[in-house]
């Protein structure tokens, strides 16, 4: 079973739907018995919901988006992903 912080590393990949289904079977199994991470997972996905329904303005656009913050997110998300492999 995996651990709180392994958990959270994968958090992203398992609400996409995209983790190897040994790890998804072992991340819930964590959920089965880890309150605490249940809760987390609900935030994190009503989190998700909450920045979808902010970007739902028409006034503001993915061009208004600073390139600098863009490079920064995909850098980070490019070194998790390295990470987990």
């Amino acid at each position: 079973m995996i651990t709180c912080r392994e958990l959270i590393d994968f958090l992203d990949r398992y609400v996409d739907g995209v983790l190897p289904a040994p790890v998804a079977a072992s991340f819930e199994d964590h959920l089965k018995v880890c309150p605490q991470c249940v809760d987390y997972l609900h935030s994190y996905r009503e989190t998700i919901r909450l920045a979808g329904e902010a970007w739902c303005d028409d006034e503001v656009a993915f061009e208004d988006v600073p390139p600098a913050l863009i490079d920064a997110i995909l850098a980070v998300r490019g070194r998790a992903a390295d990470e987990s492999a």
